[in-house]
């Protein structure tokens, strides 16, 4: 914030470390109006998260610098707010250099797009932080060589301790004890055996970082797109913790207060999109990451097994499915079969109440 003749500038804070521009979306206010201390004057994107910007000062705005769908560098000035002024000047429009008197002769003609061939269609303008979902799933694809490999896994033991223990864990945290945490530390703790998947290759595919913690992005399906928190040293934490701070991070991105600095650094990533009914599904690795983890929704069916002695029995077990993509420039077939091996085998040894603690 500066002070100037015209008045105090609103100018673009800092939006992160390595946020250094963002686009305007819209202005919440218009030149004339009265905005207090505090109060969202635009709303502005960047290609991790939408933020308010809020006025610096009580007065009203009187001038715009800056116009919607422009992009302006972190520092660039916005808008203008001076005192009170009964008879507020006329909306600026910003311009990129002074207009030419022969092609301002020259009246605008506007094309407008193609009528829908369907009256039922409609056709709305993508929003900024779908634009950055689409680039970035496309470019994952186009920079590295990505699989599938997909195993079951029985968790009917989690299950039990879940039932048995989730009401007190309620009570007692504030928070529900969902299969998510549980998922988490089995995949977060198989990390130290397989670092591949924990690891990023260079662009230029000569050097790979093995990563020393895990920080770990979770895919967060928020009202204005998807979203990926990152859970900094995830490898350090209880039962507990992952179950509290995965809910404040998903609560945070779907409220918009999630701060840009939050989105960054994933290590690994894993997308819970079985709490949408999905038994797997094939999702796209997280850049410059190696790998990432779907988790499939649980089910009870009917599982053959065999008994004492060898004799065939069939019960109702809790099933799901695990899906790792993985860039198989570096991580290889078996390395992805040998880490979900290793997950399933925490999963199915299961917890006990002790870890809940």
């Amino acid at each position: 914030m500066t002070t100037t003749q015209e008045g105090i500038s609103v100018t673009l804070p800092s939006l992160g470390e390595n946020v250094t521009e963002a686009t305007i979306t819209r202005w919440l206010k218009a030149v004339g109006d009265s905005v207090e201390e505090g109060e969202a004057l635009l709303e502005v994107a960047t290609d991790k998260v939408d933020t308010e910007i809020p006025s610096p000062t009580n007065g009203i705005l009187v001038e715009l610098l800056a116009a919607e769908d422009e992009v302006v560098e972190v520092g660039a000035a916005l808008a203008s707010i001076g005192s009170a002024d009964p008879e507020p000047s006329a909306p600026e429009v910003p311009t990129p250099a002074p207009a030419d008197p022969v092609t301002a002769a020259v009246p605008t003609v506007t094309v407008s797009a193609p009528a829908p061939t369907d009256a039922g269609d409609r056709v709305e303008k993508l929003p900024r932080i779908r634009q950055t979902i689409a680039r970035r799933m496309l470019e994952s694809l186009q920079t590295s060589a990505q699989l599938t490999t997909v195993v079951e896994v029985d968790i009917t033991e989690i299950a039990r301790l879940r039932t048995a223990h989730k009401e007190e864990f309620l009570s007692r945290t504030g928070t529900k004890l969902s299969f998510l945490p549980f998922f988490v530390a089995a995949a977060v703790g198989a990390l130290a055996e397989h670092p591949v998947v924990n690891s990023s290759l260079s662009t230029d595919c000569t050097e790979v970082t093995y990563h020393g913690a895990v920080h770990l992005g979770m895919a967060v399906d928020s009202d204005k797109g998807l979203m990926v928190p990152v859970i900094r040293h995830a490898d350090g934490l209880t039962i507990t913790e992952l179950a509290r701070v995965i809910g404040d991070s998903a609560d945070q991105a779907r409220s918009g207060t999630i701060r840009p600095d939050d989105l960054s650094g994933g290590t690994f990533t894993i997308t819970n999109t079985g709490s949408r009914g999905a038994l797997f599904d094939t999702p796209i690795i997280n850049q410059p990451q190696s790998a990432i983890l779907g988790i499939g929704t649980v089910v009870e069916r009917l599982v053959p097994s065999r008994g004492v002695g060898g004799s065939l029995q069939i019960e109702v077990r809790a099933m799901a499915y695990l899906s790792l993509s993985y860039d198989h420039r570096i991580v290889d077939g078996a390395d992805a079969a040998r880490y979900l091996g290793s997950v399933r085998q925490r999963l199915e040894a299961g917890f006990s109440a002790e870890d809940l603690r």
